[in-house]
């Protein structure tokens, strides 16, 4: 890491100075970077007490200022309540990326390195002016030459992946730093969660991912003509460039447009909701990011998604645990959200399960009087999720990701059709599943998958006896016993060992001076030694070892 740091050297002061101008120079200084950069103290001193602006909006400043890696990284935890604080997400919510757009001829130069062609030769027209701008690259408009069609290019930015794993390193070393050193850190595992916003920002850098996963969710809607996925030109596609079909039509949040086409707003609402919940609760493998830039009205209503860059996955079991989570809300059964949360978030082993079910009481309570009509069913579960983040439940990424693509579907159906209850839409979708769980196609499903297991088990047993063995031989195991009554009865032992102990040697005594009293009353010459009569000094040993019990076993408390 020592060896990053010099690397990285000028990237880690831009990081330092930015942190510090914003109000976290405690922070540099606590992690140690003051002294591994030989800062200047005064850079990060009483910055704090200057800016009056909340935590939340210094954060997002922070962000900004240091450019796409940590925008995206702020994007990818806006989606994440369970660890995120509200004040802090509401302010990531915010984050946009306003970046420049790369010239033509760097455009020129990657399409023609990634595709072995002059752009002129595969494309009989490319226009020049960017169509939208990010973070990671930009789109062109371009007719193929080979076919005559329309489509849409996803560019690469020069050296972007460089400078993403640059700022990657350095956020993994700062998480590290801040674990060790801070110890209010230790507890919300940093490195695990920057190692898992790396994961979800590196994939987004191959644009074959992205191509993969429209054509995936394409081939969810392969029979519903409602709902349009572009096309994948793959001749024409790498890592650093994404060639599309190109999109036309009107942004979803362009309203009067729509309404001027004749467009039926109840009709576009219905659609979005059924699409995004055939895709959640059904198919398990959903576009994460439906905002209204990513969704157009194309020729008849037809709902097209664009941009596959974020996209979340459910298993059969999160599908199951999220139909059963909608119903115990619309229910309003308290044991059964907890129950579903439970089975959802890695709990940790000190949760207080007495104020988890008080809390979800009280959210349970805030819905109660609420008609299922005017319910809101992300905001339900982003409070849930924010319960969850209070009792340090770790819910999987791809479920906050569910929470965010809902709210963000329902502030756009909001404003297509007021009067439309996502809950009343939903439940269908939940009781299907639920009723999918109990079939007995799927039971004999999970049978036969547990029974696969324990075969597998019964038939590596054998081999991990005799490993068990030969360790067992060669002393390489150590058993560790532990019988609570044990304790209480090996004390007990003791106690009774000590008195007996004490009685022997107090009976010895007794008979050495019964011997003394004998032979003084029948006027026998003792033995001598040293002018010492041997009785009188057994009978000081006596003593002294009568003593020295005493002060043993009273010592040990033992007696």
């Amino acid at each position: 890491m020592i060896g990053k740091r010099i690397r990285h050297i000028k990237r880690y002061r831009d990081v330092a100075k930015v942190l510090a101008r914003h109000g976290f120079g405690f922070f540099v200084e606590e992690v140690g970077l003051l002294h591994m950069l030989s800062l200047p103290k005064r850079l990060f001193t009483h910055t704090e007490e200057l800016d009056p602006m909340s935590v939340g909006e210094r954060i997002r400043l922070v962000i900004e200022e240091l450019g796409p890696t940590y925008i995206k990284i702020g994007q990818i935890a806006s989606t994440r309540a369970d660890i995120i604080p509200p004040g802090i997400l509401n302010e990531l919510e915010k984050l946009q990326e306003n970046v420049p757009s790369f010239s033509f001829e760097e455009v020129s130069e990657i399409i023609e390195e990634e595709l072995g062609s002059p752009l002129e030769e595969i494309f009989s027209s490319f226009d020049a002016n960017v169509m939208a701008a990010a973070s990671i690259g930009q789109v062109h408009r371009a007719t193929l030459r080979s076919t005559g069609e329309l489509v849409a290019v996803k560019v690469q930015r020069p050296q972007i992946k460089g400078m993403i794993e640059t700022d990657l390193e350095i956020l993994l070393d700062l998480a590290g730093l801040a674990e060790n050193r801070m110890k209010r850190m230790e507890r919300l595992q940093l490195r695990d969660v920057v190692e898992e916003f790396a994961k979800s920002l590196r994939s987004e850098l191959d644009y074959t991912i992205e191509g993969r996963n429209a054509e995936k969710i394409a081939k969810q809607f392969k029979n519903d003509k409602s709902v349009h996925i572009p096309s994948i030109y793959w001749d024409y596609s790498t890592k650093k460039v994404l060639t599309m079909e190109f999109v036309e039509g009107l942004r979803l949040n362009q309203f009067e447009a729509l309404e001027k086409k004749g467009y039926d707003h109840k009709v576009l609402a219905e659609q979005l909701v059924q699409a995004l919940f055939q895709q959640i609760l059904i198919e398990g493998f959903f576009h994460a990011d439906p905002h209204p830039g990513n969704l157009f009205i194309l020729q008849g209503g037809v709902i097209s998604f664009i941009d596959f860059g974020m996209v979340g996955r459910l298993t059969l079991d999160m599908k199951h645990n999220f139909a059963s989570l909608i119903i115990a809300m619309m229910r309003q059964d308290t044991d059964r959200m907890i129950k579903a949360v439970l089975r959802i978030g890695i709990v940790p082993e000190d949760v207080n399960l007495p104020s988890l079910v008080n809390d979800v009481d009280e959210l349970r309570e805030k819905y109660m009087d609420v008609p299922l009509s005017r319910m809101s069913l992300g905001e339900a579960i982003s409070d849930l999720f924010e319960v969850a983040f209070r009792h340090q439940i770790r819910i999987p990424s791809d479920f906050t990701m569910v929470a965010k693509c809902l709210l963000i579907m329902e502030g756009i159906v909001e404003k297509l059709d007021p009067n439309l209850s996502i809950m009343d839409m939903a439940e269908p979708f939940g009781i299907q599943l639920l009723k999918e769980r109990f079939r007995p196609r799927t039971i004999a499903g999970r049978l036969w998958h547990n029974v696969s297991d324990y075969g597998d088990l019964l038939v590596d047993l054998p081999k991990q006896m005799k490993d068990l063995m030969r360790n067992l031989v060669r002393g390489r195991i150590r058993i560790e016993v532990s019988v609570p009554e044990l304790d209480s009865f090996l004390r007990k032992l003791d106690r009774i060992t000590n008195q007996i102990s004490f009685s022997i040697v107090l009976l010895s005594f007794s008979i050495v001076m019964a011997g003394i009293i004998i032979a003084s009353a029948l006027g026998q010459q003792p033995i001598m030694f040293w002018q010492i009569s041997v009785i009188e000094i057994g009978a000081g040993m006596a003593g002294l070892m009568l003593l020295w019990l005493f002060i043993s076993i009273f010592k040990s408390g033992k007696f």
